[in-house]
């Protein structure tokens, strides 16, 4: 899309629906395909990456994986043709001399369709950490750089670093736990050859499961912790969320709503697959404080709901 004229706003736009249509087409087979009766993750496809640190590129949909994928597919091509002349809107009310492009606009929501298909059925947990971080970067410019008619752009662009800071923030520490859970699978064995580790979720699940990791109960607990903060982060949990009002509100309709019902939801996602499951015992520790966090949210959410005047931070 983004290679395509600018002058050919209308073609692009269309194309752009065609192919988020193809991609629900796709969701739907796969949908059909899925044999729940069968081993629990289906359609996997594996291939070497880089080997000598056990990362592959590994694919596959479990039935929650599955089912987010679908939620995916569907809401996109909705999208497009909702905001079909979003950034349009948005240049004539502020009168701006440099009209933002329909074919950088959709090409960038395509591109967080992709990087968060990606994250749903990624089975290789540093392939999963590459697409979960690389999503900032498309949600930053949709952000910034098309905002919501009568947002200014430098609004837009203070919305957009705040946005980026505290996920980049959030990234960070589970790339310190990233590094740690490998060190324990290598530890553990659980890699091809001797003294390497895996990143191969569905290996060190069934580790965790066995007790096979070769770590304490404080070590797994701060790795543990570290995926939660970042989980938390992107979900957003109370009180890490100061980043979302703000983004929904300076960005367009289109972009707020792919960034609350679909990027939102790895953060929710990689909780019950990677917290959950790599992590069992400690996320028994951790559920009283992250249900007593929830809870605050929700009663904090609908106290600002009662006196709020913007439908867009009501969400």
């Amino acid at each position: 899309m983004a290679a395509l004229p600018a002058r050919q706003s209308s073609a692009v736009r269309a194309l752009a629906l065609a192919v988020s249509i193809a991609v629900l087409v796709v969701a739907v087979i796969v949908a059909v395909g899925f044999d729940r009766a069968g081993e629990r993750f289906q359609f996997v496809e594996s291939h070497d990456w880089i080997p000598s640190f056990g990362a592959g590129y590994r694919l596959g949909v479990d039935g929650i994986a599955l089912v987010l994928v679908l939620l995916t597919a569907a809401l996109v091509p909705l999208l497009l043709a909702a905001g079909w002349h979003d950034h349009r809107a948005a240049d004539e009310e502020a009168g701006s001399a440099r009209p933002r492009s329909a074919h950088t606009y959709v090409a960038l929501i395509l591109l967080v369709e992709s990087m968060v298909l990606v994250s749903f059925t990624a089975l290789d947990i540093l392939l999963f950490y590459v697409f979960f971080e690389a999503m900032l970067v498309p949600m930053y410019f949709l952000i910034g750089g098309f905002g919501s008619p009568g947002t200014p752009r430098a609004d837009g662009a203070r919305a957009a670093v705040k946005f980026l800071l505290y996920n980049l923030l959030g990234g960070l520490v589970m790339l310190a736990a990233l590094i740690g859970l490998y060190v324990v699978t290598a530890r553990s064995g659980l890699g091809e050859t001797a003294g390497v580790g895996t990143f191969d979720v569905r290996t060190v699940t069934a580790a965790a499961v066995a007790g096979d990791l070769d770590a304490t109960p404080a070590v797994l607990g701060a790795l543990c912790f570290g995926f939660l903060v970042a989980f938390a982060v992107k979900a957003p949990l109370w009180p890490l969320h100061g980043w979302l009002p703000d983004a929904a509100v300076r960005t367009t309709p289109v972009a707020a709503v792919l960034m609350m019902a679909v990027v939102d939801k790895v953060g929710t996602f990689g909780m019950l697959r990677y917290c959950l499951q790599l992590f069992p015992d400690a996320s028994v520790t951790f559920a009283p404080v992250v249900a007593t966090l929830a809870v605050i949210g929700i009663v904090y959410g609908a106290m600002l709901a009662i006196g709020q005047t913007d439908v867009m931070r009501l969400d």
